[in-house]
Formats: C-alpha cells, structure tokens, sequence
C-alpha cells in the first residue's frame, strides 16, 4: 500500500513537474510574439491572430501544449482531493476547456485552406467554449479548496483570482470598443497565471508527504490524536 503511494506520488510530481513546464513555455512563447510579430499591433491584434504567418506553428504548439497542461492538472487535483471537495466537475470542464483550445489550435492548422467558410465557425465556439469552461471551472476548484483543509491557505486567494478572470472575459466580450487585443490577453494572463499558482501550490504539497498529499486512508476525515495517560 505504501509503495503504492510513492509510486502515484512520483507520477504525480512529474505530471506537475511537466505542467508548469509547459505553462512557462507557453508564457515565453506568447510573451516572445509580441516582440517578434511587428506586423501586428499587440493592443488590437488578438493571440489568435499569432497562429497565421511567421511563428504560427510554435504557437499552436504551444496552444497543444497548455491545453494538455489543463488537463493533467486538472485530474491530479481531483485526485489528491478528498471528501467534499473531489468533485467531478471541475476537471471535466478543465478537459473541455483544453480540447477547445486544441481544436483551435489544429483546427487553424488546415481549415482556413481546406474549408474557409466553416473555418471562422470552428474557431468561434472553440475559443468561446474553451475561455467559458475553463473560468467557471478555476472558480468551481476554487470552492473545491475551501472545502478541503490541506487547501485552505490557497482557497481565498484563487477564489478572488478566479473571479477576476471570469469578470474580466466577460467585460473582454461585452464592451466591444475596447482594445480586443489587450483585452483577450489580460484574460489569458490571469488563466495562466491562476494555473501556475496552483500547479506549484500542488507540487509543493506532493513534497510534505504523502500523509498530508493522499490523507490518512479514512475517507478524508482527519485522525484526532489520542490522549495517552502518562
């Protein structure tokens, strides 16, 4: 049993471990764009706008890999959850989320040649459906950790973030005179940036032992210490 548990601990770090990895690439990768692409106005130019001509292919790479990214996070939170607080839903809108954005990212590859008028249409509910689930899904993990006390500490702050994010779509998609660009970015700032902070949060957890990681074995409640007679 215990050997189990390294044995899943280890997996797990290095699922963390290839999450934030990926997380910082993209970051560099889109961050690096705005620089390299000086025929796009980075305030009114959308990321998306970054998969066509130079560069393209490192960014729907880099698309693959964040969306692969939400997807192992996603399901190594559920598993470390306990009680209450493993729920089903929020890594299952993580993994929409992600294969919105993979479709948007492959779909960009070919479609816009081979099928131009179902291109826009693809892309459209692709991106609308990735940024949706995955805000509502960083919110709902978020309560997930207010109802787990190993995450505690971190549920207050990723709750406020979340909500900011998901503020933030929505004002990105309502008020249409504003810069897109800037607009989307900021948006995809505060995703990332949410991701970041918990996938760190959860490798340092796998770090404390597996005790605290994947809880005593009895259904998530925690052992009371027992008072011994001297």
């Amino acid at each position: 049993m215990q050997a189990n548990r390294h044995s899943t601990q280890r997996r797990q770090q290095l699922g963390l471990a290839l999450v934030t990895t990926a997380l910082l690439l993209f970051v560099i990768c889109a961050t690096w764009l705005q620089f390299a692409r000086v025929d796009l106005d980075w305030a009114w130019a959308t990321l998306s706008l970054y998969l066509h001509g130079p560069h393209g292919l490192l960014l729907r790479v880099a698309y693959c890999l964040l969306a692969l990214a939400i997807g192992v996070l996603a399901w190594t939170l559920h598993a470390q959850a306990q009680g209450v607080a493993r729920r089903g839903l929020p890594p299952a809108l993580f993994t929409v989320a992600g294969l919105g954005l993979a479709t948007v990212a492959i779909g960009d590859s070919w479609l816009p040649e081979h099928a131009p008028l179902l291109a826009p249409l693809v892309h459209g509910l692709s991106a609308q459906t990735a940024f949706l689930c995955v805000t509502v899904a960083m919110l709902l993990q978020a309560w997930c950790f207010g109802r787990d006390p190993r995450w505690s500490s971190l549920h207050r702050l990723s709750w406020w973030w979340a909500w900011l994010a998901f503020a933030g779509l929505w004002l990105h998609v309502l008020w249409r005179a504003s810069p897109r660009g800037l607009g989307q970015k900021l948006v995809i700032a505060l995703v990332v940036g949410w991701l970041l902070m918990v996938a760190i949060a959860a490798w340092r957890r796998l770090h404390k032992g597996p005790a605290e990681t994947f809880g005593s074995g009895h259904n998530g409640d925690t052992i009371q210490p027992r008072e011994t007679t001297p």
